[in-house]
């Protein structure tokens, strides 16, 4: 089963001031998050990296540099998902050639497809690549829940190893970890909500956060493993506030933001999203600065 390891950060994509891509940044943005940070995999073209508004020919580019941009130990993680399973399998296709060690394939959104639907969409793409895939499940955006069930089953396939799980159902969580085994590796799509999913035997998070305070994300994990769950607690409360004012305002605002203001360009969002509001900026800066982070 492919490793992506406990600590997975879904990137934001730098943007210059005419809202391009800046590829100048993107090479000192993926130094920061493995050497500092310390990522172990890096997702690309994500919900967090603006996938909506980067076109197809972006998002290859952007899978091609990465991946020449970080070190072979840090895995980087194609986001291939759209609503148009033509697209997906194409661009996962696509993103194979690119050289990316895996794909994250989001639940199509929109059009609400039904639960063997979603098998034979995940089905069939796995079928089309070699690449390890992670199911990415975030009802609150997509409008489509993928049930545990319908998680159950896919779980069988060989090259689906891993679920981004962002509903906040830990429910689910259990019920998967026991009817599934270790053939679904579960990952925290919310930061929030790591240190209890790992608790429910969860492997760790795709996370926002890690932006910022991604080294003290990983030692809590460290230590929940090793058996030190008050000192992982300690952490987790030192950092919640951090994992909350990232969410101020619609993802990715609030952490594209943090990393300018700890001196890495990164960039505006790119319509229809906004910049943030100075009181909303205040307010981000005084919790970083009240963590050591600026």
């Amino acid at each position: 089963m492919a490793d992506f390891g406990s600590l997975i950060t879904a990137m934001v994509t730098p943007f210059d001031e005419n809202l391009k891509i800046n590829w100048g940044v993107l090479e000192d943005l993926v130094r920061d998050l493995v050497e500092e940070q310390k990522t172990e995999s890096i997702i690309v073209s994500g919900t967090t990296g603006e996938s909506p508004t980067l076109s197809r020919e972006e998002k290859l580019d952007l899978f091609r540099e990465v991946r020449r941009l970080a070190p072979p130990e840090c895995k980087v993680i194609a986001g291939t998902g759209t609503n148009n399973g033509a697209e997906v399998l194409d661009l996962s296709k696509r993103a194979e050639d690119c050289g990316v060690d895996g794909l994250m394939i989001v639940t199509p959104y929109y059009n609400k497809p039904p639960q063997d639907a979603l098998i034979a969409h995940y089905h069939s793409i796995a079928a089309s690549v070699s690449l390890p895939i992670m199911i990415y499940n975030v009802p609150g955006r997509t409008g489509c829940d993928i049930d545990r069930e319908a998680l159950q089953e896919l779980s069988s396939v060989s090259n689906i190893v891993a679920l981004k799980e962002a509903s906040g159902d830990l429910n689910k969580i259990s019920w998967l970890k026991k009817e599934a085994g270790d053939n679904l590796k579960i990952y925290s799509g919310n930061d929030d909500q790591t240190l209890p999913l790992l608790a429910l035997g969860g492997e760790g998070v795709v996370s926002v956060a890690s932006h910022v305070t991604g080294r003290k994300i990983r030692e809590m994990i460290k230590n929940f493993k090793q058996g030190d769950h008050e000192k992982a607690l300690k952490l987790h409360h030192e950092m919640y506030p951090i994992f909350k004012v990232m969410f101020l305002v619609t993802n990715p605002i609030p952490v594209k933001a943090s990393v300018q203001m700890r001196g890495i360009d990164v960039g505006g969002v790119r319509p229809p999203l906004v910049p943030l509001k100075e009181a909303e900026r205040k307010r981000i800066s005084d919790v970083l600065q009240e963590n050591g982070i600026l």
